[in-house]
Order: C-alpha cells, then sequence, then structure tokens
C-alpha cells in the first residue's frame, strides 16, 4: 500500500485507516501493526492467523444472508480502534502478533482449508481486517478467483482508497457502529469522527455489497441510536440493525448494562424505524427471529448462541427458502438460500466463545499471582496446541477437573507455586462443602436459567455441577442437552419439572423482580415462583468461567441449605479476593469479564511495577 510522503519528517502517513498515523523509523503508529519500509506502509507481520475454522454465519453475525451457511472464520490479532468495555480485548489488544499462538498459513492454505470444510466462504472477524488489510485482500483475492464469497465484520474505518481495493471482492459485511456521534468514535481513537464509517457504508451499499449493522446498545443510549436507525432508514430502511446488549468488559461501567426487559422494549421500538432489528446477547429472546415486517409472519427462528451469536432453529424446508413471506408476499430481504444442513461448531470455536475461552485461562493466571501478561501470553500458547481447547473445555464443566487445569497451566507458565495455593484453596472449600452436606437427606430441585426463564442451561455445564455440590438436584439434566451454552423450552415443559428453587446465570444475567415478572406472564406455576425462590448471584463470574466459581458454590449452599451452611458468603468474597487479587471485594465493581476481577483491575503497563495480589498471595 502507498503513502503520503511528509516533506522532511522522513515519514509516510499510513493510508490503511482514516486515523492516518505517520509512520517512520521506531514509529508503527496507534495499532502497531504497520511500518514505513521503501516508502511504502507494509504489515509487520504478515499472513499469522490465531483462529482460523468453520462457522455458521449467524455466529459471525450475519442473518439475512444464506441463512446457516458455512464460512471459514479467519482472525489475527491486534485492531486500529481501543474500544472501551471491548469484547474482544485478549485479541485486540493482549495478543502479540508474533506469539507462538499464532500460525502462519499461505493465501493458499487458508482457501484449501474452506474448500475442504465445504464452506461457501471467507469470513474475517472478531479482530478487525483493517489489522491485516494486506493479509486479507491477498486471502480474498484469491478466494474470489476459486469461486468463493468473501465477507468481514469490522468497524468500517476505510480511507477511500483501501476500501477502494477490497470493495471488489466483497460480497458481505457486518460493520460494527460505535454510536451516532463524534464522541463515541473519539473514545475509541478515532480522530475523524463517524463521517468516514458512512461515507464508506453508501459505497458499500451503492456497490450492491450485502451490508449488516450492528451497535452495542447501553443503557444511557437509547436517544442516539433511534437517531441512528433514522440516519440508516434514510440511506435504506431495509438494512438490517443488530442491538448488541452491553456486556460490560474490561474497565467498562457495569451499571450501563440494560436489563432485559428494557432491552426487548427498545428492540420493539426501533422496529418502527427499520424493517428489520435484532436484539443479541440475550438468551431465550424472541428478537432473534426474522419477521415479515409487513404481516409479522416468522419466516426463520433462532436461538441465542453464545455472546454476539445467533443459531438457527428448525429443520431446512423440503423446498428452497423464498425471498418472500409465503404469508402475505412482502419482501423479507433473505440474500441467498437457506443451507440445506446446519454446522455444529467445535468447543469453544466459532465466533466470540472462543474469546471466552482466553480469558478462562488469563482468570487462573491472573489469580495464581501473576502481574506480567507475558505469563498470560504462554498460558495461551498452551491452550492453542493441539487438543488444549478441547480439554479446556472439559475441565470448565468439572470443579475437580477444573483444578487440575489450574495446576496444568500453573506448570506451563512456571507458576507452580501460585497455581499450587489455588488449586488448594478451591480442594479445601470442595472438602468443606462435601463435610457439612454429609448425610444430607433432602435435596431441592433446582432449575437454573440464562436471562429468561425459558432458557436453560446444558446440564453438563459447571453451574449444574456446583446444584448438584450444593446439595440440590439438577432438573437441568433432564433437559435436553445441545445449545452454547443452552437452549429454549416450553412453559409447560417447565412446569411439569416443576423446580422448588430457580437459579439465574451469573453471566447473562437478569434482575430476580424482571425475571419473577415474565414468569407470571408467560404462565410458569413452579413451586419456586409461587413462592418467590428464585436468585441471582451477588456478582457476575460466580458460577462460570473464573475461579469465582467456589463463591457461586457457596451461595447456592447458603441459599439451599442454610440450617446446614451457616458461612457469610459475603465475608468468604472479600477473603478470596484480598488474597488472590489484592482488592476489597465491591459488587458494583465487577464486571462480566471471566479474566479481570474488576473493572479497576488491569495489567500494568511497560516498565509499571505493580505488587502481586497481597502479601498473603500465592507468589512464583
Amino acid at each position: 500500500m502507498g503513502g503520503v510522503a511528509q516533506a522532511g519528517l522522513r515519514a509516510i502517513r499510513c493510508d490503511i485507516c482514516e486515523r492516518g498515523c505517520l509512520l517512520g523509523p521506531g514509529r508503527s503508529g496507534a495499532c502497531g501493526l504497520y511500518e514505513a519500509r521503501d516508502g511504502q506502509v507494509v504489515e509487520i507481520v504478515a499472513d499469522r492467523y490465531l483462529a482460523v475454522g468453520p462457522l455458521s454465519i449467524e455466529t459471525m453475525p450475519l442473518l439475512h444472508h444464506n441463512p446457516g451457511a458455512k464460512y471459514l472464520q479467519i482472525s489475527t490479532t491486534g485492531c486500529n480502534f481501543d474500544c472501551p468495555g471491548c469484547i474482544s480485548t485478549v485479541i485486540a489488544r493482549q495478543t502479540p502478533r508474533h506469539g507462538k499462538a499464532l500460525t502462519r498459513l499461505t493465501p493458499e492454505l487458508v482457501v484449501e482449508k474452506a474448500i475442504a470444510a465445504n464452506c461457501l466462504g471467507v469470513a474475517f472477524l472478531m479482530n478487525d481486517p483493517l489489522a491485516s488489510l494486506p493479509t486479507f485482500l491477498r486471502v480474498a483475492a484469491l478466494a474470489k478467483a476459486r469461486g468463493l464469497e468473501v465477507g468481514c465484520s469490522t468497524n468500517c474505518y476505510f480511507t477511500a482508497q483501501s476500501l477502494e481495493r477490497l470493495l471488489p471482492l466483497l460480497d458481505f459485511i457486518n460493520i460494527g457502529l460505535k454510536g451516532f456521534s463524534e464522541a463515541a468514535y473519539h473514545a475509541c481513537g478515532g480522530s475523524a469522527g463517524l463521517g468516514p464509517v458512512w461515507r464508506n457504508l453508501r459505497a458499500l451499499v451503492a456497490a450492491g455489497v450485502h451490508v449488516e449493522l450492528s451497535v452495542i446498545y447501553a443503557r444511557d443510549k437509547e436517544p442516539e441510536l433511534v437517531a441512528l436507525a433514522r440516519a440508516v432508514a434514510a440511506i435504506s430502511p431495509r438494512i438490517p440493525l443488530q442491538l448488541m446488549r452491553f456486556i460490560p468488559f474490561e474497565g467498562a461501567a457495569a451499571n450501563q448494562e440494560p436489563a432485559v426487559r428494557q432491552a426487548e422494549a427498545f428492540c420493539a421500538r426501533l422496529r418502527d424505524e427499520l424493517a428489520h432489528v435484532y436484539l443479541f446477547n440475550t438468551p431465550g429472546t424472541r428478537f432473534l427471529d426474522t419477521v415479515c415486517p409487513a404481516c409479522g409472519h416468522v419466516a426463520l427462528r433462532r436461538e441465542f448462541y453464545g455472546p454476539m451469536g445467533a443459531k438457527l432453529l428448525g429443520e431446512p424446508p423440503a423446498r428452497p427458502l423464498e425471498p418472500r413471506c409465503p404469508a402475505c408476499g412482502a419482501g423479507l430481504d433473505i440474500v441467498g438460500q437457506r443451507a440445506a444442513g446446519a454446522h455444529q461448531e467445535e468447543d469453544f470455536q466459532g465466533g466470540y466463545p472462543f474469546t471466552r475461552a482466553l480469558e478462562m485461562v488469563e482468570a487462573m493466571v491472573i489469580a495464581m499471582g501473576s502481574r506480567e501478561q507475558s505469563d498470560v501470553v504462554r498460558a495461551w500458547e498452551r491452550l492453542l496446541a493441539p487438543g488444549g481447547l478441547k480439554r479446556l473445555h472439559q475441565c470448565a464443566q468439572e470443579p475437580r477437573q477444573y483444578i487440575d487445569a489450574v495446576r496444568w497451566f500453573g506448570a506451563a507458565v512456571d507458576l507452580r507455586e501460585g497455581a499450587e495455593a489455588l488449586a488448594a484453596y478451591l480442594e479445601a472449600k470442595l472438602d468443606d462443602m462435601a463435610q457439612a452436606l454429609a448425610g444430607l437427606e433432602r435435596r431441592p430441585t433446582v432449575y437454573y436459567a440464562m436471562a429468561k426463564p425459558l432458557f436453560y442451561l446444558s446440564g453438563g455445564r459447571l453451574e449444574n455441577r456446583l446444584v448438584e455440590l450444593a446439595g440440590g438436584v439438577s432438573l437441568n439434566k433432564l433437559l435436553p442437552p445441545g445449545g452454547r451454552p443452552g437452549r429454549s423450552l416450553s412453559v409447560d415443559r417447565l412446569n411439569e419439572l416443576g423446580p422448588e428453587v430457580i437459579f439465574i446465570s451469573a453471566f447473562l444475567s437478569n434482575t430476580v423482580e424482571d425475571f419473577l415478572a415474565e414468569c407470571r406472564e408467560l404462565g410458569v406455576e413452579a413451586r419456586a415462583v409461587r413462592q418467590g425462590r428464585v436468585y441471582a448471584h451477588p456478582a457476575p463470574g460466580w458460577d462460570f468461567g473464573s475461579p469465582r466459581w467456589v463463591l457461586g458454590l457457596m451461595h447456592i449452599a447458603r441459599t439451599l441449605h442454610p440450617e446446614l451452611v451457616s458461612l457469610d458468603v459475603m465475608a468468604q468474597a472479600q477473603a478470596f479476593y484480598r488474597r488472590f487479587y489484592g482488592l476489597d471485594f465491591s459488587p458494583g465493581q465487577v464486571n462480566r469479564s471471566f479474566a479481570k476481577p474488576a473493572g479497576n483491575w488491569r495489567w500494568p503497563a511497560d516498565g509499571e511495577r505493580i505488587a502481586p495480589a497481597a502479601t498473603e498471595a500465592p507468589q512464583r
């Protein structure tokens, strides 16, 4: 790629994205991924991938382009933006481009992988293609030459020059909008504001590329998003808009997460502005379904499928999906055909669940007492070795196996002492719980939901195992497995199960008040609802994804058997935080990150020294 010469500076201006960084000796720009070489802007490291594998297009996510079709996901590392609360921080900011966790693949090998897996095309997602634009251009050109489709998810901060090179190769695109204000883009590092994105959006629509938009929906952003929807409608009211219910990660404020009922009501409101508006990050919602904008007929049903993802429900129709509503004949704005079969991603693979796996390992390393990001990178390298993701997925579902994984990663990164201290603590708490509940004669029946009453967590997950260890009977184990992390059931089936107690997941959660209100609206008559025995955990991360699941175990046991388990759970949380994080426990400071124990926890900057977790914390 070419650059603009800067008189007397021996530097050139990067023309990859609209930040327009000056590149020169010792200066690689804000993203750190490009340098000036022989008067050209070049990638510092090319053709290196963190994730390569098949996924269904809804987990990209894209909903109106070849529904159910399989594409080859490619992801590198790095990003030209640095957004507050980014769900992909572990990829965008923490994984080095030169690390052993990345695999070098030529464009020919990438395309051959897509063809061998019977993929319809190649899709760049999770981090931004602007971080690896020359690499992506080479893959895209070869893929098109071999008859494959090409798409990506991007913040769309292309310069006019870089988009001009990519535009002829694109079939579909998901643009992740940062909002509808100059301030929203400046907060992410977009020094040129939102103008370039809307210029590029118009160019993509004019060129016939299938465009879908996604935007984070935080609690205080409703007026801004109404204005955004109206601006999109002025370009085309048929462009699908995906609302990503805000999940607070990294340093993001937890109080900006909208309640589930609030999010669904807002999604319905925006459907007055645009024909197709969807709600993500909300397990059990029906606002993932494609409905005819004219008559309301449900043309395609979908289920929550992990953060930022969805999955088609039902068997493919005997005849190809028609682009028009079968009830009234109105256009559905679906491009292409529904796939004949359904692709099932492997453990932690396909879209953003991969980032959660990285976070889970980071959580272990932090609790071992590490304050060096290099330790996390080495642990990720072990995770991404052959069989590593599968092993983690298995270990994450059973407390004793989780403890084995702590020791495994501790040995991999030379944190054996810290890993042993954490593992011994977890083992001791499991033993204490078993002793307290020894001889228990009656175990109450427990149903574990995520966000909405009818979305249950699959029976094999850790949350249900915690119920059993805490002296309950997991009703989820009587339900069909599947989904990611679960699936929906009917009101009749939930009433038939008749749980005595209901717990709400600590990850994509809900308020007890809203949950009970929806139960009553749906006609859920279980004893747990009648008696108000529905419970949420005191803080995120207490039942899956981090060593803090041990606090969730205590909370469940204290709730089910207060006569036998008399411990002060909040005092236990304070002791755990002081010992393993060197922090005071404050529920208001904890967000949805598996890895980071609090929103104000951070890795030290280069050269900065931060003491290990606490004086009694495990040391290397």
